[in-house]
């Protein structure tokens, strides 16, 4: 009798123990339900905590909102682990800061982002700008592709054929059909500058920095996917759970109806057209 009770309490132990260990093979990060997302402050953090956020609570998560305000930290805070995933960041941005700091970056989706704009004090309208008119642009290259595209699609300029949309420069205009006067600068004083100058090339996320309305620009970047953010995880949890609850949440009709509302002007990636 006193060997049956040993092998039965030997028994139980056994599978209490197996029990524990099935409840830790099933707590890895595919099922974390406490995640953090971190983002710039402004209009992507305000993206994730009314868009976002929302619809990943109501699939069981609990979701901490970190805010950064340049846009370093916030990879490397996803590659040291303390975030989860982040919303800051274009394709070029992501690809270029991975390679140079030899990280493993993935995108889960395409977010509507605030485009650059043509801003002005002076003129109401792009037929109203007067010939040679001074025009601030960024003066870093990626922007400044940019914002002669813009330039072009306002059939300011012209480009010369086969030109590459992603490394247009000044060099690359074919004709200056108003004879403007471009003014590098750098990306963040481009809201002071359109009171100082005819014009000014402001991207969006400066833009609604500075309290600007997006849809007081004379034209709006018709924006490539390449310049859209997205959220970003690490590549080892492109297919976890978290990153496939995100994709879902995006793709929801009330995250559309919540940047409709919340977020006009921004524009819209080819997947949502």
């Amino acid at each position: 009798m006193k060997k049956w009770i040993l092998v039965a309490a030997v028994g139980f132990i056994m599978s209490v123990l197996a029990a524990c260990g099935g409840d830790e093979a099933g707590s890895g990060s595919g099922d974390k339900k406490e995640v953090t997302i971190g983002a710039t402050s402004g209009p992507y953090s305000d993206m994730v905590t009314k868009a976002i956020k929302p619809g990943l609570e109501e699939k069981g998560y609990t979701v901490e909102v970190k805010e950064f305000s340049d846009y370093i930290q916030p990879n490397n805070a996803l590659a040291e682990g303390d975030l989860d995933a982040n919303l800051f960041q274009h394709k070029i941005y992501m690809e270029t800061f991975a390679k140079q700091h030899n990280m493993d970056l993935s995108e889960v989706i395409v977010v509507p982002t605030a485009p650059m704009g043509i801003y002005s004090q002076k003129f109401h309208s792009i037929e109203d700008i007067k010939e040679g008119s001074a025009i601030a642009i960024p003066n870093d290259p990626t922007n400044a592709a940019r914002a002669f595209q813009i330039l072009e699609d306002a059939k300011l300029i012209t480009l010369k054929p086969d030109t590459d949309p992603l490394t247009v420069s000044e060099k690359d205009i074919d004709e200056n059909v108003k004879n403007l006067q471009f003014k590098p600068i750098e990306a963040a004083q481009l809201p002071r500058a359109v009171d100082s100058v005819d014009l000014s090339a402001v991207p969006g996320n400066y833009a609604l920095a500075a309290d600007m309305d997006l849809l007081d620009a004379l034209q709006l970047e018709d924006m490539p996917d390449q310049y859209r953010n997205r959220v970003v995880v690490n590549t080892k949890d492109v297919e976890s759970q978290l990153a496939k609850d995100i994709k879902a949440v995006v793709e929801a009709d009330q995250f559309e109806k919540t940047i409709d509302n919340e977020f006009k002007g921004f524009g819209k990636p080819e997947w949502m057209e």
